[in-house]
């Protein structure tokens, strides 16, 4: 009998281990393998510090499985039986019910389509919406650097294993439960598993969770429990709730609230007077209910999750990973974005300068200690740009570097231990220009000139790097310092011109000397405003007016340190502003949090990926930009989408209501009621895909605008239907069923045509609709007619009579078209502006037109979509 494996033996004789009888992980379990000796837990997991072969790591994976907490998903069976359950499922199928109760077969099948077209339609698209955020999320997934066949390789998180040696640097979050190998302490944040803000220090051979974040250091570590089995049973979320209700959202469903309060008002109306003239209860009731569905935003679900997931792959064509849908609509309202600048508004290619020693030091001797103080492995953009500033290659053949600190945010230098032909041990650093003088207690002429070295290659935009040495255990003596320069991006100055244009304004942040910034800044073309965040309080103090107006009124902000950039959002959005902020490392989480809408650049740590509702995935602004011009057309579409919902509501209760009070006759069936429903919601889905225009300042919802022009153009609606009900009942004396199908095509024709009033505030041809509505609003009236002809499910209706509709139906939509302009500039006056030509909609709507001030009067004020300031 073959002998088992070092891992089997654990498995059987170790509760905490995968696959385990005792299951998951007890952090209370003596002898568990969080306690074990470190060698002991190697051989139990049959690894070593050399990690694992990739043969071995398949099977342990098809074991354990992944290294995953599996998301609750519904059945496909069951998300589609979801839709058949809720108060307006119910409504529809009391209608269907009703219908065959009364024998009237052919109103029972129709509705009975309704239904299931209904649900059919929003499950295709609300799967396919899930198909994008699922893409989405998976091209945000963490890494892990991990020794495989004696190399470090980087697979998914989710490809870890028991027994896996993996490497943590500042920013990762711990992608699975494991003990720390050799190597300096850590500090790790355990606030999302234990609530405890202060981060813990970590030493060799203690663990850590899968979730924590490495706040500072470096360190290896072995895996000894994942997915399900570890600490807490879960791995970091990196994304947020791709189903949060953003503000724009909620506003949008609390027009759903007042038009089934409206619906059921008038229904219940209807429902009273019908009794009273003792028409037959149960047609009435069943007229009822179709009716109140017709009226239901039955659609808006389906609509916002298809203008979301729309919005969002096109971005990710743009390299803009939205890991939180709602972030597109919340960005459109962003005014004010606090940027990163180096890799945002810089190039993130640092260039080593002639450096300043100090008397006695050469300046290869300066550039040779910083290169010893400097790692290759880290791919740090410093460290690189040291190393390439080395003349002779082989300069650093006859060194050993034994211990190495990294850098980190609150020392602000590095640290390496080196020895050299079997010389005695010397160490050096680098880092902020005054923490090394402070470190080498400069003082004299040699502070003096060191001081004026780094304000004179500030005053060229250069960035500045102390260098440090000491002999043995003797003290820090400073060598000199490092200029370093990171030119601007090709396109920032033009990216920042264009952001302000569009009413955004842009604050540089940055850690570099307030020099640096106020030279970068002046190139960028933000102005030299800068403040010092030295001077800035955090989080806990309340700023006075004086600081508080200075830090809306700056260009941007120098030295700064994480718990500023917090405060800076925290102060702006007091003062009402809609914030953005950019950030990539693990302390800009906070503030990327904290902000409207956090976005991490490219590049950016786990930490900040995870804080962040929009990631980067190239370096630069412009894809910014693309995201708040696209999150302004969202909104511009949702916008049509809600005005257009209200009027037709409007349009169709008001007529239905007032021949049924003033004529006592059911104006359309309930069959029709439901084809004109059927039809209009399904083609009002391509509005997600409509071709508008951004306006040029941030968003903000109207809803006073909002219900103005709808509240308009739904009282037009049941003028004009009133208008061509007498003309068939009294001019052309048609009997009823005629008069019923001559209505029916008349709401669907000229309901289909709302759409083209809702969305352009200037004329209907101002903005050029997509291909895809024009097609689909197109097909819903053609079909709408071809049913009215020939008589199905309806009364057949000549065709001069359908001419005549169409015709009349044509004629109001003018002149509602120029009511509506008449109604904009009654209640919100602006100055004239004309949009600028859009392309097609196969262009996508990322290249759409936008409103531009420089045109002359063409589209009866801003070219945008009603209601939106």
């Amino acid at each position: 009998m073959t002998a088992p494996t070092p891992v089997e033996t654990a498995e059987r004789s170790d509760p905490t281990t995968p696959g385990a009888t005792g299951g998951g992980p007890s952090p209370d379990a003596s002898g568990d393998l969080k306690e074990l000796p470190l060698t002991e837990v190697e051989t139990r997991l049959g690894s070593s510090p050399d990690g694992l072969t990739t043969a071995d790591a398949k099977t342990r994976l098809a074991r354990y499985g992944p290294n995953e907490i599996a998301e609750e998903k519904t059945s496909s069976v069951r998300a589609l039986l979801a839709y058949f359950w809720g108060p307006i499922a119910w409504m529809i199928e009391v209608a269907v019910v009703l219908s065959a109760a009364l024998g009237h077969w052919a109103d029972f099948f129709i509705i009975l389509l309704l239904l299931v077209a209904n649900a059919v339609v929003g499950f295709s698209e609300e799967h396919q919406a899930g198909k994008a955020i699922a893409a989405l999320k998976a091209q945000l997934a963490v890494k892990a650097r991990v020794v495989r066949d004696g190399k470090w390789v980087t697979p998914s998180a989710r490809e870890l294993v028991p027994g896996d040696v993996i490497r943590m640097r500042m920013g990762d979050i711990v992608p699975a439960d494991a003990r720390l190998l050799d190597g300096d302490p850590v500090q790790v944040d355990q606030s999302a598993l234990t609530g405890e803000s202060l981060p813990a220090e970590k030493a060799s051979g203690e663990a850590v969770f899968s979730g924590s974040i490495i706040r500072q250091g470096e360190i290896g570590a072995l895996v000894y429990a994942t997915g399900t089995h570890t600490y807490f049973g879960k791995t970091a979320k990196l994304v947020q709730d791709a189903r949060s209700v953003s503000h724009f959202q909620r506003a949008v469903l609390k027009i759903g609230t007042y038009l089934i309060i409206l619906a059921l008002c008038l229904v219940a109306l209807i429902i009273v007077v019908s009794i009273a003239r003792g028409d037959p209860f149960l047609t009435t009731l069943q007229f009822a209910l179709v009716l109140t569905v017709a009226a239901i935003p039955v659609a808006m679900p389906t609509v916002l999750s298809v203008t979301m997931a729309v919005g969002a792959r096109l971005l990710a064509k743009k390299n803009a990973i939205v890991s939180r849908l709602v972030a597109i609509e919340e960005l459109a309202g962003v005014d004010v974005l606090c940027s990163d600048k180096t890799g945002t508004l810089t190039q993130n290619t640092l260039t080593l300068g002639d450096p300043f020693a100090v008397d006695g030091v050469s300046a290869n001797e300066v550039i040779l200690d910083a290169a010893l103080a400097s790692r290759a492995d880290d791919d740090d953009t410093i460290d690189l740009a040291i190393l390439a500033g080395v003349n002779d290659t082989t300069a650093l053949d006859g060194y050993t570097v034994g211990h190495f600190q990294p850098f980190d945010p609150v020392h602000k230098r590095t640290e390496a231990a080196v020895t050299a032909n079997g010389r005695e041990e010397f160490k050096v650093t680098k880092g902020a220009p005054q923490v090394i003088l402070a470190l080498a207690g400069t003082t004299g002429k040699a502070q003096t000139d060191a001081t004026n070295a780094v304000n004179a290659f500030a005053a060229r935009g250069f960035r500045s790097l102390g260098v440090a040495r000491a002999d043995g255990d003797g003290a820090w003596q400073l060598v000199g310092v490092l200029p370093l320069f990171d030119p601007p991006r090709d396109d920032a100055k033009a990216t920042i011109a264009t952001a302000q244009q569009l009413g955004v304004e842009v604050k540089m942040v940055t850690g570099d000397a307030l020099a640096i910034a106020q030279e970068t800044a002046g190139k960028l073309g933000l102005g030299t405003n800068i403040l010092d965040a030295a001077d800035l309080g955090n989080s806990q103090r309340h700023e006075t007016n004086a600081v508080t107006a200075s830090i809306e009124h700056a260009d941007g902000f120098a030295q700064v340190f994480p718990e500023h950039k917090f405060h800076i959002v925290d102060v702006l959005q007091q003062e009402g502003h809609i914030v953005g902020m950019t950030g990539d490392g693990v302390n800009d989480a906070p503030a990327l949090k904290k902000a409207d809408c956090g976005i991490a650049v490219s590049g950016a740590t786990d930490a900040a990926r995870a804080a962040a509702s929009i990631v980067l995935m190239t370096p630069g602004l412009s894809v910014i930009i693309d995201a708040i011009k696209e999150s302004r057309r969202i909104v511009q579409r949702m916008n049509s989408y809600a005005i257009y919902r209200i009027a037709e509501t409007l349009r169709v209760l008001g007529f239905v209501t007032l021949v049924i009070l003033l004529f006592n006759f059911f104006p359309v069936t309930a069959i029709m009621i439901v084809l004109l429903a059927l039809l209009n919601d399904g083609s009002i889905l391509t509005i997600a895909y409509d071709n508008v225009q951004y306006k040029d300042q941030p968003e903000a919802w109207n809803m006073r605008l909002v219900l103005g022009i709808a509240s308009v153009l739904g009282l037009v609606g049941p003028v004009a239907a009133l208008g061509l009900f007498y003309l068939a009942d009294k001019v052309f004396t048609l009997g009823r069923p005629e008069v019923q199908t001559m209505m029916y095509l008349m709401l669907s024709v000229a309901g289909s045509m709302t759409i083209y009033l809702t969305r352009t505030r200037g004329p209907f041809w101002s903005i050029p609709p997509a291909r895809k509505l024009t097609i689909a609003v197109t097909g819903a009236q053609i079909i709408a007619t071809v049913i009215s002809l020939a008589g199905i499910f309806v009364t057949r209706l000549p065709w001069e009579y359908a001419l005549l509709v169409w015709g009349y139906a044509l004629a109001w939509f003018l002149l509602t078209d120029r009511i509506k302009l008449l109604a904009y500039r009654i209640l919100d006056p602006v100055e004239p502006v004309a949009p600028v030509p859009t392309p097609d909609d196969e262009a996508g709507p990322l290249e759409a037109g936008h409103v531009s001030p420089r045109d002359d009067h063409a589209t009866q004020g801003r070219a945008v979509s009603a209601g939106i300031r």
